[in-house]
């Protein structure tokens, strides 16, 4: 994702607010006065995803550069599963990875060097 020409600092910012919203999504339970209660994912916070949010942001280009290079920096610690659903969330998908099917993909049908070539009809 990073290494696109696509990737870029509107492409990071979108990508920092999708993972802030899955990194709140995880929630875990604590016990207040007997009762279980449910509390959201602080992990945004603790990465300083506000911080990197608001450099993205930024009407300064050296902030936002450097808001860059820290999501950079934090997207390479990310785990795949984490990653996938970022990228999922902001419609960001490998062509090569996609079925025959699949509307988005453009690939061509895989063709074996070995076999006949299509008899031709002016034969």
């Amino acid at each position: 994702m990073l290494d696109s020409p696509e990737f870029d600092i509107a492409t990071a910012t979108e990508a920092a607010i999708a993972l802030q919203a899955i990194l709140a999504a995880r929630t875990h339970r604590k016990k207040i006065m007997g009762q279980d209660v449910l509390i959201p994912g602080q992990l945004g916070s603790a990465l300083k995803l506000p911080t990197i949010i608001s450099r993205l942001g930024s009407k300064q280009s050296s902030r936002r550069e450097q808001g860059l290079a820290q999501f950079q920096e934090l997207w390479a610690t990310l785990s795949h599963p984490t990653r996938n659903k970022v990228l999922n969330r902001i419609g960001w998908y490998d062509p090569k990875n996609l079925d025959w099917e699949d509307k988005r993909s453009n690939r061509r049908p895989v063709v074996d060097p070995d076999a006949d070539p299509a008899p031709n009809p002016s034969d």
